[in-house]
């Protein structure tokens, strides 16, 4: 096969250190101390100054994602680190600036209330005044993002760096870095995944203190942020980031429990036709069925776009202009972080999207996904940047919209035992955002509650995070993942807590949405694009409501958990070959 290609970012800046990029830097600097003037002026025009925050907003996107997007690909580059820190930087610029934009809010509230609910900002700004309730004072606020660089935020990179680089003795000498052996999950050997797992465990265990001690700085900053901010809980401001209310998260975590036996069934079922009496961890991700078929990158292309195509015309355009432009970087490579990760650039219009591609269908799906968030990006970014920012839930909606594109179309096609191998996949991700994301939930649910009394040792997090596996994978499974909070990123977010939620709530709202395109598919693609649209100008109970869906009722979820179901029954109706 052909060598993966990388992407091109140089259609955003030409370089860390081209002009174009410096001149950036410095045009917020100066249209942020034009702001503070007008700020001032209680009088000033109100949409001028929500015009010139945005303005300020789309640039601070621009040069966050571009140096995040070079990090990311390679963790210890000196250029790119002293770029990110550039930036960084500027946030002692836009976070004061974001502080005294709340407040100047605050002081013309009636002013926003007359503007009324049929004007495109009315939800966010209320959103904004309620946020500013939350703020400290200007001193401490000012404080606490100085501050961040070389705490909460200094720890994430931390966590992001170690996964990315650390690596342990494979063969003849030669080293594999944790992605690769992530990577190898896959592989339809039980004894190198089991190598492979194992191998990783010993050189997470080797460096547990370090992926400890981020962990507990991050989450102990957020307690104590929260706490000065009045807000209830990590929980109670994540709920708030989300755009969602209690009754939603409430029917969202009862109907993944309910579903827990439905989860387990599939894994022994998957055990049987392993030849397994349980599966272990390393076992989840094993292919079962025709699993022999390799996708080339090129395939992939040809894949996802034909597919989405059949959506929708405008779709399939996007993701070949994607793949032609090269906004993907797909090669898995030494100081590359894992995972995949879809990154918006406002000013550019563009989005690029990092993946480390396995050659599966698991890879293919993985890159749809990500190009779900893009296409998502696409429709808003036409927006202003306060009306650009979508939350979670709905973030992961599109991309595993597109997902069901690609598993669908995949089934078209298959034979009888290439279908059980992409049932399998398919059930495989629905257990991990539905099951998996449940225990990380449990899981982090505990930590905050420890996090209060004091630090937490790797040894008790092991513990934590084995209990929350065995709470949801139950029976199921005879070897956890004790490290699993080493590993996954997403626990390391000081800015969102509780990052996992979202992703329940996009699989079950996303196969909500498919039912209703396969009614009426044409009127549907509209409809679509319209709700992507508005994602960041409405509550998501709003959104889902435009769409006839009631998200504090869990009938409606529970169609979600009926359409995985039917794949379930499928598959433990298959004999061992």
């Amino acid at each position: 096969m052909k060598s993966l290609p990388r992407w091109d970012l140089t259609p955003i800046y030409p370089g860390p250190e081209s002009p174009e990029f410096l001149a950036d830097i410095e045009l917020i600097r100066t249209k942020s101390a034009e702001l503070e003037a007008r700020l001032a002026d209680e009088k000033s025009d109100l949409q001028t100054n929500i015009e010139a925050f945005e303005l300020i907003l789309d640039h601070m996107g621009n040069l966050g994602s571009y140096t995040h997007a070079l990090v990311s690909t390679d963790t210890t580059n000196a250029v790119y680190l002293k770029a990110f820190n550039q930036v960084e930087d500027l946030l002692l610029v836009l976070k004061p600036l974001s502080v005294r934009f709340m407040r100047h809010l605050a002081k013309r509230e009636d002013e926003i209330k007359d503007r009324g609910a049929d004007d495109p900002y009315a939800y966010v700004l209320q959103g904004l005044l309620i946020e500013q309730k939350h703020l400290m004072s200007d001193e401490l606020e000012e404080f606490a993002a100085d501050l961040a660089r070389s705490s909460w935020d200094a720890f994430s990179r931390l966590q992001q760096s170690l996964g990315s680089s650390i690596s342990a003795e494979w063969e003849d000498g030669r080293m594999k870095t944790v992605v690769e052996l992530r990577n190898m999950a896959t592989d339809g050997d039980r004894a190198i995944r089991k190598k492979a797992f194992e191998k990783k465990l010993e050189v997470l265990e080797i460096h547990e203190e370090a992926f400890a001690a981020a962990l507990n700085g991050v989450k102990g900053a957020t307690i104590s942020l929260n706490a000065r901010r009045g807000w209830e809980s990590p929980l109670g401001r994540s709920i708030f980031q989300s755009r969602i209310d209690s009754e939603i998260l409430s029917a969202l975590i009862a109907t993944l429990e309910e579903a827990v036996p439905l989860f387990r069934s599939y894994l022994k079922k998957k055990a049987e036709l392993l030849g397994l009496e349980n599966l272990a961890f390393y076992d989840l991700f094993a292919p079962v069925g025709k699993s022999a078929k390799r996708y080339s990158y090129e395939d992939a292309q040809a894949f996802i776009v034909e597919h989405f195509s059949r959506f929708s015309e405008a779709m399939g355009k996007f993701a070949q202009n994607a793949f032609e432009k090269n906004w993907i970087d797909p090669e898995p490579r030494k100081g590359k972080v894992g995972g995949a990760y879809d990154i918006s650039f406002p000013v550019a219009k563009e989005s690029r999207i990092l993946s480390n591609f396995d050659y599966t269908y698991s890879g293919v799906s993985t890159i749809a996904h990500e190009l779900g968030h893009a296409y998502h990006d696409s429709k808003v970014m036409q927006r202003g940047g306060l009306l650009a920012k979508y939350p979670m839930p709905l973030a992961e909606t599109a991309s595993i919209f597109c997902e069901g594109l690609i598993f669908r179309g995949a089934l078209e096609e298959a034979d009888e035992e290439e279908r059980i191998a992409l049932i399998d996949a398919f059930l495989q991700d629905s257990t991990q955002v539905c099951l998996d994301i449940l225990s990380r939930f449990y899981f982090e649910e505990e930590v905050f509650k420890r996090r209060k009394e004091g630090d937490i040792t790797a040894r008790e997090l092991n513990e934590m995070m084995l209990d929350a596996q065995k709470r949801t994978y139950g029976p199921a499974l005879d070897v956890y993942h004790p490290y699993m909070w080493a590993v996954k990123s997403h626990y390391y977010r000081p800015e969102f807590s509780h990052y996992n939620y979202p992703y329940a709530f996009g699989q079950l709202f996303g196969l909500g949405l498919s039912k209703r395109s396969e009614d009426d598919p044409s009127a549907f693609v509209e409809q679509y694009d319209a709700l992507l649209s508005v994602s960041g100008m409405k509550s998501v109970r709003d959104v889902g409501l435009e769409a006839g869906i009631d998200l504090r009722d869990r009938s409606f979820w529970q169609e979600g958990i009926e359409v995985i179901a039917r794949y379930v029954e499928e598959f433990k109706s298959a004999s061992p070959h």
